[in-house]
């Protein structure tokens, strides 16, 4: 056993930890957020089923971006649906692949020259559009270079220089069983696996973090009924009951002492 072997098993053990309780930690405080306000984006929908379609709309095909800037909606989708293909090829180093995953393999390979054809189209936007330019923080191109960089080194490693993949597999399925395994001594992967674990790091404090937010988002999961229901938010809720009991309390007080 090397000692870039147990290094990167540490650094994945610890990345993953940060992943897992980062994000947990951001779901739960987007879910208990006070909500008082009806704030749907109108036209929307006025029942829950319609709310479960908008948000599958939103997710799937990203509809409101595609009214808003079709350049735009056409560069993220292509990053988001190869990145899916892309991470479902990766998971052949974590499980055994069945009829499906074993389809999709090819597509997942050569879904990452989609993915850094959409990446590419969002940095020169955020580079050329002025607008957008002027309301970019460091922080936005830094994730997109970081991007680019851990799909350039992945895609060097399946058209350049080559891994040993039975490797890799047992060194990530030992992780699991917190059971070392040795780990190619490739640079490539190893640039490549060290910017994977920078980018789950960082994930949690990222906007990156609009893939789970979206879901609680209330301009989108909210359903266009205020003049039917009363829109009461749980905080709001239980300080009304708090003020009954003390005004019931200050009644009973009354009627006791005349």
């Amino acid at each position: 056993m090397t000692f870039v072997s147990i290094l990167y098993g540490l650094l994945f053990w610890a990345a993953t930890l940060v992943l897992v309780v980062g994000v947990g930690r951001k779901i739960y405080f987007y879910a208990t957020l006070p909500v008082p306000l009806k704030i749907p984006t109108t036209p929307a929908p006025v029942t829950q089923s319609g709310v479960v379609w908008r948000m599958f709309r939103e997710v799937v095909f990203f509809q409101s971006l595609f009214r808003a800037n079709k350049y735009t909606w056409l560069f993220a989708f292509m990053f988001h649906m190869a990145l899916w293909l892309v991470l479902l090829r990766h998971t052949r180093y974590f499980m055994e692949i069945g009829p499906f995953l074993s389809f999709i393999q090819p597509f997942g390979k050569y879904a990452s020259f989609v993915m850094l054809i959409g990446l590419a189209g969002l940095l020169g936007r955020r580079l050329l559009v002025d607008r957008v330019r002027y309301i970019s923080a460091p922080s936005d191109f830094l994730m997109l270079a970081l991007l680019i960089a851990i799909g350039l080194s992945g895609m060097m490693m399946t058209f350049v220089s080559h891994t040993d993949i039975t490797m890799v597999k047992g060194f990530f399925r030992g992780l699991m069983t917190f059971d070392f395994h040795p780990l190619p001594a490739s640079p490539i992967l190893l640039v490549h696996l060290l910017l994977v674990a920078i980018l789950m790091f960082i994930f949690p404090i990222s906007k990156l973090m609009h893939a789970p937010g979206v879901f609680l988002s209330p301009t989108r999961n909210q359903v266009d009924n205020p003049r039917e229901k009363r829109h009461i938010s749980a905080w709001a809720l239980e300080l009304e009951q708090q003020n009954k009991t003390y005004l019931d309390e200050l009644k009973q007080d009354e009627v006791k002492h005349g």
